[in-house]
This record gives structure tokens, sequence and C-alpha cells, in this order.
């Protein structure tokens, strides 16, 4: 049995049946994380969330930013913006069973006996990996109880910074910024959200990635992410960066995570998205 992750894969389903041939990936003996962002602003959200969830159990998918957007829209809790690319996903016949199916996805997902946490973005510079869980789990039964409503709320850059005590939206709001949209953190630790090119550039050179924050108490565990395409495929002994911008004209790709000094796997894009976002 092989266990590999793949990155950002935003409705490129073509390249994500390319990448899966090319791992000779076998559903009845490997098991594959996905870091998010399945759909939006590629040419075929729809057939990725069909093949995805047609995986069973051999897939754990973390929620995207714009996978929550999708669900924002259906639960009618957002519109549709400019760029987005939902539109089969929204008409499709079998609309209710994916959208019933995505909710019930985390977003965040550990493996102890690995060393190992999945998740999408980032996490708060004073998480430890407990806290994390346990911020997840809150987001996600908040979202299983009352969608339309949470979902509607989590839209917004504030607060940008923890506090135990926080409460309520901004509490969920906070917690779905760091697993869904982070990237930079400032020198006292607060979610920079706005900041999205590649660090140690211009402006943000000032800013620090979220995982380079000092003595962040959630180190021990590995973190597999995407979401940061200007980022590119990324190792370090804290993380796995793995959003090489497939949407963006870049590759999909995918890593091995249960062997040592596994080499990525990569296929090219074989369209551009109009504009990132």
């Amino acid at each position: 049995m092989a266990l590999y992750a793949i990155g950002d894969i935003q409705g490129c389903d073509r390249e994500l049946g390319e990448l899966l041939d090319a791992l000779e990936f076998s559903r009845t003996r490997d098991r594959l994380w996905f870091v998010g962002d399945l759909v939006n602003r590629g040419p075929d959200s729809l057939a990725t969330l069909r093949r995805i969830r047609a995986l069973g159990d051999a897939a754990v998918v973390t929620l995207g930013n714009h996978d929550l957007h999708l669900l924002a829209v259906a639960f009618g809790a957002a519109r549709l913006r400019g760029g987005d690319t939902l539109d089969a996903v929204l008409r499709a016949p079998d609309r209710a069973a994916i959208i019933d199916w995505l909710l019930t996805r985390p977003v965040m997902h550990r493996d102890p006996a690995l060393g190992m946490a999945l998740l999408h973005a980032g996490l708060s510079p004073q998480w430890d990996i407990t806290t994390a869980a346990g911020c997840a789990r809150e987001l996600e039964h908040a979202l299983a109880r009352d969608p339309a409503h949470v979902l509607g709320s989590l839209y917004g850059d504030q607060p940008d910074l923890w506090d135990p005590a926080l409460e309520g939206p901004e509490r969920l709001r906070f917690i779905a910024n760091c697993f869904t949209r982070l990237r930079f953190i400032d020198a006292a630790g607060r979610l920079v959200l706005k900041a999205k090119g590649a660090p140690s550039k211009g402006s943000q050179a000032a800013l620090l990635p979220w995982f380079e924050a000092e003595r962040a108490p959630w180190r021990g565990t590995r973190i597999v992410f995407g979401h940061w395409s200007t980022l590119g495929l990324h190792r370090s002994a804290d993380v796995i960066a793995l959003d090489t911008g497939c949407v963006w004209g870049g590759s999909l790709t995918a890593l091995r995570l249960d062997a040592a000094r596994a080499e990525p796997v990569a296929v090219r894009c074989a369209a551009k998205a109009a504009a990132e976002g």
C-alpha cells in the first residue's frame, strides 16, 4: 500500500486522471490525501468531485477556501463571483449528494502514526497540534449543525490574532481563515490574509510564512498543505507544500508520504485560468 498527497486540483480533472495513471494508483491498495481546493477556476469541477467522491475510503479530503465558497453558494450564503467555474456543480442532478459529501469533509486530518497532519492552508502560530485539532472539530461540528448560517459568517479578515476567549462567528472565522486562507503572518503573529505572493519579495519581505513562526507550539507534527501556488513545492522537516499551480498553467503534483526520500510525481496543466483569486 502507498499513501500519496496531491496538491490543489481546482477543477483540473484531466490532469488528476493523468496523475493517478502515472502513480499507477489502485483504490483497493493505495490511499490518497487531497489538500483541498478540489474545485473552481479550472474547467471541470463536477468531474473532479465525482471522481474523488467515488474513491470512498481510499481518499481523505480536507476543505479549502474554494470548497467552502462552493458550499456557501450552494446553501444560499454567498453569490458566485467573477471567475468562478461552479455552475455545472450547482446544476448537476447529483448536486445534493455531492454537496452533502463535501460538507462532511474535515478541515484537518491527523495521522499520529505517521506524525503528519493534512490541511489546506496553515495553522495559527499560537496553536499546539491538540488545540488545532480541537479548533478543526469546532468548525466541522458548527458546519454540520447550521451550514447556511456558519458559511455566511466566514467571509472577512478579522479577527487576525488568536485569543482562546474568542466566541461565536469571530472564533469560527479565525479558525476557518487559518485552515483555508493563511499564508503569511507578521512579527506579532497576526494573520496577514491579503498577501499572496512568494515569500521574501517586495513589500512581503517583512512578513513570515506561517510555518516559519519561531517556537510555534504545533511543531513536532509535519504539516501537509497546499493553497500557496507562488510558494510551489516546498519540503522541510516541518512542512510539505504541494500547490504547484496547476490551474495557473503549472503542474499537479503528488508526493508519497510513507516512503523516505520519495520524489514528487507531476503532470503539466493543459490550460490556464483567466485570473488568480
